[in-house]
Parts: C-alpha cells; structure tokens; sequence
C-alpha cells in the first residue's frame, strides 16, 4: 500500500546523470540494449527526461515507484498525487497519467473494434483494464446483440472504496435505450478481494428479475479483483 508518512527525498539526492557511464544512462542502454533491459525507473526517467536540483531523474523516477509502493499503486494515480516528489512538476504529472492510460487502452485495443463476449473469459478480459486499478469501486452495464456482440456499454455508479450504490430501474433503462438483446453487468473491488458480497448477490438477484420483466436477461456479473475475477454464471449465482 502506498506510504502516508511524510516522504523524505533527501537520500536519493546524488550525482548527474550525464556523469554516469553510459550503460548507466537510460537513453544510451535504451539505444544499446533495446527497452527490456530498463528498470521500472530507468523507463520512467526517459518520460520523465530531467530531475531536480540535488536529484537526478533516475533518483526522482526511483522516489517515485518508492513513494507509491511500485508501478502498478502508481499507475494508479491522478496527476495532483504524483505532484509529491519535488521535480515532477504538473506537466511531468500529466505526461505520466496520459502514459498510464495509454497503457490501459492499449490493453482494450488487443481485442478488437468488435468486440464479442461468449465466456467470463471475454468478459473479464473487456472489464479488467478498465477497472483493475481504480481506488474506489464503479459499476457498468454492458449491451449486447443476439450474437453476444457488444454493441455499447455505461458507467452506472461510481462509490467509495467499500461499495457503490446501484439502482436497478437506471441499469434496465439503459438496456431499453441501447437496444441490448442482453445485458452483462461488472464492478470492481479495490481492495482486491475475490469473493462477492451478500450485497453483490443481492444485486444481481433484483437485476435478473427486472430482466425478466423486460426480457433481457443478464448474462454475468463480474467482480474485478486486482489480477483476479468473479463470474456469476462460473459460479452458478445466475441461472
């Protein structure tokens, strides 16, 4: 978890970096060895490209993985938060939350323009970028076609870090208004625990019996658990 003590920077204050040997500079080894041989914060030192007074950008980007616990917490980060460490300013900030979602797109065009959802496997793989590394939780609704293409699909609520609060009728409205021959339905848990709620199953319960009245059926219920997941229908929590 990220550190909330006071961060002190002053032990990574240290030499230049163009005083290094150049296999110890980012954009030499880069050009020599290909990006593979970068540590975490050798990669982010080239978009970060200089440091501070005192600090280079290796010790800066270093500060930086250490402050937030490694790249995936900081990954996680908005631009206002990565501000903490002196030198990374608030255009180093955006530079690096641009990159960071970049990543997460990149993860979503791996799978195509059309996009079709016959397993959890699908499912989850859709879901995952999206909601693997928010701090707090939110809910989706997705629309799919008698082909189980995905044709659309619709933040409904955004919580806290617990919970976040769902209503039905809005869920099934956006159904009716997206066409949806069915629908699948995924959250996340920030905590990263992979085990569904009395309050998820309960949920999903109202769900599927508003769809019944309108007949669109749910198809799954998705739990993002950090690298882990949930399936409903895996489950036999939906019928």
């Amino acid at each position: 978890m990220m550190k909330t003590e006071e961060f002190d920077t002053k032990k990574y204050f240290g030499r230049a970096v163009r005083d290094m040997q150049p296999d110890e500079q980012p954009r030499e080894k880069l050009l020599k060895y290909g990006a593979d041989s970068l540590s975490d914060a050798e990669l982010l030192a080239i978009l970060l490209r200089t440091g501070t007074k005192g600090m280079n950008v290796i010790d800066a980007s270093r500060a930086l993985l250490d402050r937030f616990d490694g790249l995936r917490n900081l990954s996680r980060q908005n631009w206002q938060s990565l501000k903490v460490i002196p030198g990374i300013a608030k255009v180093k900030a955006l530079t690096l939350e641009s990159v960071f979602e970049l990543s997460k797109r990149i993860q979503m065009a791996s799978l195509g323009d059309q996009v079709k959802i016959t397993s959890p496997d699908d499912a989850a793989a859709f879901f995952a970028p999206r909601l693997r590394d928010l701090p707090h939780e939110e809910f989706y609704v997705a629309f799919l076609n008698n082909a189980k293409i995905l044709t659309g699909y619709k933040k409904i609520s955004q919580g806290g870090n617990k919970a976040t609060v769902v209503d039905v009728p809005e869920v099934m409205r956006q159904a009716i208004l997206n066409q949806a021959n069915s629908i699948l339905v995924a959250h996340n848990h920030p905590s990263g625990y992979a085990k569904e709620s009395a309050s998820d199953i309960n949920l999903t319960n109202r769900i599927i019996e508003s769809g019944k009245h309108i007949g669109i059926p749910l198809d799954d219920h998705i739990i993002i658990a950090g690298d882990q997941y949930i399936s409903f229908r895996n489950k036999n929590l939906i019928r």
